[in-house]
């Protein structure tokens, strides 16, 4: 893909943010899940829970079930049940959830999801959000983590962050918010794994602590001279 002068200023502008931010925060930690089937199995185990207990939620799946297909379709509910409850709410609701996402697996990825993504990028999309929960942002994190696609996953922390520095607009629709600052940093699709993964990181990290959605703490915030949102406040 050619650059223009646009998108090389925008990837540059990124990539200075992303500096100071890993200045600040320092370099955060690998992911620790990156399968493509174990990816969708975290994002459903729990719901409206922090990283801590989210996490605390899939150990004991892998503990007490496995994350393979097969073992989720036949443990017994009362044991994906216990799962579930230690990951919040809408206990029997994430239960159907890890059973459907094995069903679907088996039915129509031959059992394996892995290898069904190794197709373009817009066609992996719609493999992923097949699955219960998975939509075009969580689909494309699926992708990076499991460095299947070289794309610019973001959550809503992370994208709360671009827009108030003044990539794409905020909009009504997140779907359209999320498209517009994807195609303001589409250049840093250019970068390597390691770079895009940091990124994801920390922006999310910097979202959660300084960025929030209310009462943000840009006074200590170390991109408060390239924000926008503070120049306005």
């Amino acid at each position: 893909m050619r650059e223009t002068k646009g998108n090389v200023m925008g990837r540059r502008s990124l990539e200075h943010s992303v500096r100071l931010l890993r200045d600040y925060y320092g370099k955060p930690e690998k992911p620790s899940v990156t399968d493509p089937l174990e990816l969708i199995l975290w994002e459903n185990v729990a719901y409206l829970v922090d990283d801590q207990k989210r996490m605390m939620a899939f150990d004991l799946l892998k503990q007490r079930v496995g994350t393979a297909p097969e073992a989720l379709l036949s443990a017994p509910d009362a044991v994906l049940l216990e799962v579930a409850k230690a990951g919040g709410m809408f206990h029997e609701q994430r239960v159907r959830k890890l059973r459907s996402i094995a069903e679907i697996v088996l039915s129509r990825c031959d059992g394996d999801l892995t290898p069904t993504l190794d197709v373009s990028i817009a066609q992996a999309k719609k493999v992923l959000r097949q699955f219960p929960g998975i939509g075009e942002p969580g689909a494309e994190k699926i992708l990076l983590f499991s460095r299947k696609q070289t794309v610019l996953a973001l959550d809503s922390n992370g994208l709360r962050v671009l827009v108030r520095l003044g990539f794409g607009e905020e909009s009504k629709s997140y779907q359209a918010t999320y498209r517009t600052v994807q195609a303001a940093v589409q250049a840093s699709s250019l970068q390597a794994y390691e770079w895009l993964i940091e990124t994801h990181q920390l922006l999310r990290h910097h979202g959660q602590l300084l960025c929030k959605r209310t009462s943000p703490i840009c006074s200590v915030c170390p991109l408060q001279a390239n924000c926008q949102y503070y120049q306005h406040v």
